[in-house]
């Protein structure tokens, strides 16, 4: 369709006589496209000339498609020498100037599309000037060994868009923000130097064709000002010393910046790789709260540099720079960005409006506010392009003089200057507050006032917490000052506020740094609750947190608090975010920081009672079940890179004891059993190893993988003891000796421990393969009196290896606890062939079998209930062996909770008198 048939909406012709004027020397009738063009020359200078100067072109603009207009626009630039293309694209950009200020004046071309146009000529220029100059570098021989193949990708030179170029969002009158980069790799030592004084002149006069101001305009003012360290370096950096400047010095502000950019022209994809390249200084591992503080000091400076502090007043406020303007908005985005974007991809959109969508749509900003904030930002954006359009000049002001705001008003369609002006007024106080409300710093802390709300000796704690390497910088300290009030109210709200701040105390001590925690909690008051309440209350969670202060991102996250994850979301989500590692080192270092959030989690939901133990069973069973699942293929991956594999290869894991019975604890580690298949002797790889020596050094991989402490900790201790022929057997086991072991040689305690066996990784055929053995084993006929017979063993060889006491807490190796009827339910489940794994449901299934009493059973069940609540509870809150006192309180009822007990004394006399009954009910079926 037609440009003038696509007009919705006219400026209003400030000078009607060059408004009349216009209209009549491009010969239009009245109508939408007269009253179009009448206000453009008679509101805008700037685009009277243009329409004087380009009239035919621009009258026969009007009845073509404004898209392929464009696109001819760009392709109509033709030229043989850098000289012409000057010329050839000053042209285009009049006309794109053009016809761009009639699609947005005219509301044929929303916002987004207007700046991705304008942008799209910026890329485009960028590119034909660097191009142009390169080929005239290498034509004069000034650039050896880069041949006219090399050319077209400007020989290595990525031209990087940063800032609104970056995000497809330029305005109307926009200078250019560029960084150079090239790829030295591409060129030997040799020609190193040549090459890159070479690339030095291309870009200077690249940078010349765009600027400077000619008889036929200029195309872009162009700043590449933003590159590293720009009054020293060079306008064109290798992108080996942009990447050590960045990773050793880059600075917040950079980091923001880096959100926007892309490559814009040269050699794309190099620069593709360049910014891959310094991913991880953009985009942090963890949340990032420091954000917050840096980007408020940046705004502040910007302030006081420009003169922008006071309050909003119509002539001469800044829309970009000035209170409640364009920056300010894209600073909220931009910093929330910076938090979170490390952790979720899907808030790494370089758009202003996108990035407002995302955080919105991830619960990061308020939908009205960010729908509040998009639509001022849209209308401030508009504001400046109309602002710009009047006599082409890059500033952001509104106008001081009566006579330009209404000229301003005008072109921007409104009749009143007075309404125009509130409007926007109305609009910049709205930004400013919401924004400042969000960047606003607390109220220096009142260290006096929470002095008087603990006793002197706990004042005292918190007092020598100074020179800690937690609060060893300036800013660590000034950021715990800010917190300590709120910290202290918090202590002294506990139940035991000593008890607390002792725990604190060691939490603390154990902080490797402080800066970066303590900003979040400064953003994230809530944390601070969740804190005091573990420290109160679990002292080995308070341990582990101070080790691991990382697991505080989950709590932000929005499914923290909900239910568990299934098995099966578990191994897609670890699958997803080792689909993005770099390398084996990353995804070890990456599954230990997704295994310790999802630990956390488990044992923070306990704690708040938002899960039952039975149900964190499950769950630190299934969070182990899917490190497994994860990282078994990531681990043959990389051992097949050096020593090939099988033909027909197979390869499962067997987990056993509490992983296989899904009832591990916080403190469980894992029981595996590896089995595999393949054909032949020896593997094609590189280095050629037997199938025996291939398979248990694959093993001890994995086992590696699991249990071996990296930069970001560890995740489990692995015990292989079960496998067939224990510590003397190989690591990992061929399925027919693993069958023929199961059948001819196992002893039955082996056999025993296969019913609460299952395959938790490794090939679905595979493992229903091993699932049968398992089964065949389990349901062969057995001589009942001979396996109470090894039971009884057995049992009087675990009791002679015991230590408890009388009155001891351990409820796993006392005499009827939890290890004595497990012993029996496993019995049971050989005698009953069952194939059920858990003790409780193996006991269920032995009483429907007549093997036990359904009153015996219920019984065994109840007891194993009370134990393993206690053992669960115990493992979260406690490292070491049970003792009330050194617990606290607030820890105790915890356990009293969970267990169903109102006092220690009655905990204790019932879990002595259910072991006792279980004890003689379980002699009674061994007897």
């Amino acid at each position: 369709m037609a440009l003038k048939d696509l007009i919705k909406t006219t400026p209003i012709g400030y000078e009607p006589a060059f408004a009349e004027e216009a209209a009549e020397a491009l010969e239009l009738p009245e109508g939408a496209a007269s009253a179009l063009v009448g206000g453009m020359a008679g509101s805008s200078p700037y685009l009277r000339g243009l329409l004087q100067r380009d009239a035919e072109w621009f009258k026969g603009a009007l009845a073509e498609d404004p898209e392929r207009c464009f696109g001819a626009i760009l392709d109509a630039v033709c030229a043989d020498t850098p000289e012409e293309l000057g010329v050839e694209l000053r042209r285009a950009k009049r006309r794109a100037a053009l016809l761009l200020a009639a699609c947005d004046l005219g509301g044929v071309w929303p916002l987004e599309t207007v700046t991705h146009r304008l942008t799209e000529l910026a890329d485009f220029a960028a590119h034909a000037a660097l191009k142009s100059q390169i080929q005239r570098e290498q034509g004069r021989g000034k650039l050896p060994g880069v041949s006219e193949e090399d050319i077209s990708d400007c020989a290595g030179i990525a031209v990087l868009a940063m800032g609104k170029m970056g995000a497809f969002e330029l305005n109307y009158s926009s200078d250019i923000d560029l960084i150079l980069v090239f790829d030295e790799t591409r060129h030997t030592p040799e020609n190193y130097y040549d090459v890159r004084a070479g690339f030095l002149r291309a870009t200077r006069n690249m940078t010349k064709m765009l600027s400077d101001l000619t008889a036929d305009g200029y195309v872009f003012r162009t700043d590449l000002r933003l590159r590293p360290n720009p009054s020293v370096t060079p306008v064109c950096v290798p992108m080996d010393a942009a990447e050590h400047y960045y990773e050793s010095e880059g600075r917040t502000w950079e980091r923001a910046a880096f959100i926007k950019a892309r490559a814009c022209a040269g050699d794309i994809a190099g620069g593709e790789r360049f910014l891959k390249r310094i991913g991880p200084f953009v985009w942090r591992k963890h949340l990032d709260f420091v954000a917050i503080q840096d980007a408020h000091d940046m705004r502040l400076r910007i302030r006081d540099h420009k003169g922008l502090g006071g309050s909003i007043e119509m002539g001469g406020h800044d829309m970009k720079l000035g209170r409640g303007g364009i920056r300010e908005i894209e600073f909220f985005a931009q910093t929330q960005q910076l938090i979170a974007g490390g952790r979720d991809k899907d808030l790494r959109s370089s758009k202003t409006v996108g990035a407002l969508e995302a955080l919105s749509a991830k619960g990061w900003v308020p939908p009205g506010v960010s729908e509040k904030l998009i639509e001022a930002y849209r209308a401030h954006r508009a504001t400046e392009h109309r602002i710009q359009m009047i006599r082409d000049a890059q500033t952001h002001l509104l106008p001081v003089k009566r006579d330009d705001m209404d000229r301003l008003a005008r072109l921007s369609g409104w009749q009143d200057t007075y309404a125009f002006c509130h409007d926007i007024h109305k609009r910049l106080t709205s930004v400013h507050k919401t924004t400042e409300e969000f960047f606003a710093a607390p109220e220096d802390a009142k260290v006096a006032e929470a002095a008087d709300v603990l006793s002197s000796d706990l004042v005292e704690i918190m007092d020598s917490w100074a020179g800690l390497p937690a609060l060893r910088s300036p800013r660590a300290v000034q950021l715990f000052e800010r917190l300590r009030p709120d910290l202290v109210a918090r202590i002294a709200a506990s139940n035991r506020p000593k008890d607390t701040l002792l725990q604190l105390d060691t939490f603390v001590r154990n902080l490797p740094a402080g800066v970066q925690l303590f900003s979040m909690f400064k953003a994230n008051p809530q944390l601070i609750d969740l804190l005091v309440d573990i420290c109160s209350t679990a002292p080995s969670l308070a341990a582990y947190l101070s080790r691991n202060t990382g697991v505080f991102d989950a709590v932000l996250t929005g499914r923290f608090f909900e239910a568990f994850e299934t098995s099966e979301d578990l191994h897609s989500g670890l699958a997803g975010i080792l689909g993005d590692c770099a390398d084996y080192e990353d995804a070890l270092n990456a599954t230990r920081r997704w295994f310790k959030e999802h630990h956390f989690r488990i044992g923070v939901l306990v704690l708040r009672e938002l899960a039952t133990l039975e149900e964190a069973e499950r769950a630190y069973s299934d969070l182990a079940q899917a490190c497994v699942q994860g990282l078994l293929p990531v681990v043959i991956a990389e051992f097949s890179r050096r020593y090939g594999g099988f033909s027909g290869q197979k390869m499962a894991v067997l987990a056993m004891g509490k992983l296989g019975s899904r009832q591990m604890t916080p403190t469980s580690d894992l029981d595996l059993i590896v089995i595999y298949e393949a054909e032949g002797d020896f593997s094609d790889g590189k280095k050629e190893l037997a199938k025996s020596t291939y398979f248990s050094r694959l093993t001890q991989s994995l086992i590696t993988a699991l249990s071996s402490p990296m930069a970001d900790g560890s995740l489990y201790e692995v015990d292989m003891r079960l496998r067939p022929s224990g510590r003397t057997g190989t690591v990992a086991t061929a399925l027919t000796s693993f069958a023929e072991y199961q059948h001819e040689k196992a002893w039955t305690w082996e056999h025993m421990a296969l019913t609460r066996a299952r395959v938790i990784a490794g090939q679905a055929e595979l493992a229903e393969r091993i699932d049968q053995v398992r089964l065949d084993v389990i349901g062969r006929e057995r001589d009942a009196a001979a396996v109470r017979g090894d039971v009884i063993d057995m049992r009087q060889r675990l009791a002679e290896a015991k230590t408890v006491r009388a009155g001891d807490w351990d409820v796993k190796d006392r005499a009827g606890g939890l290890l004595d009827i497990e012993l029996l339910a496993q019995m049971l489940t050989l005698l009953g062939k069952s194939a059920v794994d858990e003790p409780k449901a193996q006991l269920d299934a032995a009483a429907q079998a007549g093997l036990i009493s359904p009153d015996d059973a219920k019984k065994l069940i109840a007891a194993h209930r009370l134990f393993s609540a206690f053992q669960q509870a115990h493992r979260l809150l406690y490292a070491g062996a049970f003792d009330p006192e050194r617990l606290g309180r607030e820890g105790m009822e915890f356990v009293l909770a969970v267990t169903g007990h109102k006092t220690a004394e009655d905990l204790q006399k019932a879990i002595a008198g259910k072991s006792k009954a279980a004890e003689q009910t379980i002699l009674r079926y061994l007897n």
